[in-house]
């Protein structure tokens, strides 16, 4: 486990959706607000990353016989390209207190291969797991699109063909859709659900909102108890020598 033992300061958010939904553009834009208020970030994507990941990523979605490829090797590639990415990336950049925002995480296998694909959870979850290790996120934002708009805005794209993920049909991205709703009302403490249907700066303001309530804001009293948050983003405590002569000048 990449972060056994070893306490960090760092915060890795993770951005889910259907294909289309919108969120590198929502992961450059927070990228931007945040290294505009002096955080070290860094924005990774899955599967990829890292140059072995990158490899990965081709053979998943670009490979000529990639229409022949089975759910379970399809899983097993986004875990080796995550397994790497972790241990290569995120967590060392977790332990020097950087805040990772990560295109897709763990959650994409659970719902692309496990729900989608139809892959039975348990091994789904163990393999998950075994890739990660303890790195999980502190949130996930999930932009939600109807299935109509997502497939819209994949024909819409400028670039290249579709890859093989794009290329899916309605009934799997259905499935997708139901599968990220379902695992966020079930993991509401860790999941945040966006309405990816409304302008990029509304949906700016939205997950910048729910980040500052969860993550970034000052920590709240609630019953006696303060709720933790992460000791590199709570505001920086005044040694009790200092308050002593702030207290001496007034």
């Amino acid at each position: 486990m990449p972060l056994k033992d070893k306490p960090h300061t760092g915060v890795l958010i993770s951005f889910e959706g259907s294909e289309g939904s919108g969120k590198t553009t929502q992961i450059a834009r927070l990228a931007k607000r945040l290294q505009e208020r002096g955080r070290d970030v860094i924005s990774t994507r899955e599967p990829g990353g890292t140059e072995i990941g990158e490899q990965i990523r081709n053979i998943i979605v670009h490979n000529s016989k990639g229409d022949e490829m089975c759910a379970e090797t399809e899983l097993l590639l986004f875990a080796a390209a995550r397994a790497q990415l972790v241990r290569e990336n995120i967590a060392p950049a977790l332990l020097r207190g950087a805040i990772v925002l990560s295109d897709r995480y763990l959650d994409s296998s659970t719902v692309y291969q496990g729900i989608g694909r139809n892959l039975a959870m348990g091994p789904v979850n163990q393999i998950n797991r075994f890739a990660v290790g303890n790195v999980m996120p502190h949130i996930t934002v999930v932009i939600d699109v109807p299935t109509s708009v997502s497939l819209s805005r994949i024909r819409q794209r400028a670039s290249d063909l579709p890859d093989r993920m794009e290329r899916e049909n309605i009934d799997f991205y259905e499935k997708v859709r139901a599968g990220y709703l379902v695992l966020a009302k079930g993991m509401p403490e860790r999941f945040v659900v966006i309405d990816g249907t409304k302008s990029e700066d509304a949906i700016e303001k939205q997950i910048w909102t729910e980040l500052e309530k969860r993550i970034f804001g000052a920590p709240e009293k609630s019953k006696g108890k303060v709720r933790s948050v992460s000791p590199k983003l709570a505001p920086k405590k005044v040694p009790a020598k200092a308050r002593s002569k702030k207290a001496a000048k007034r």
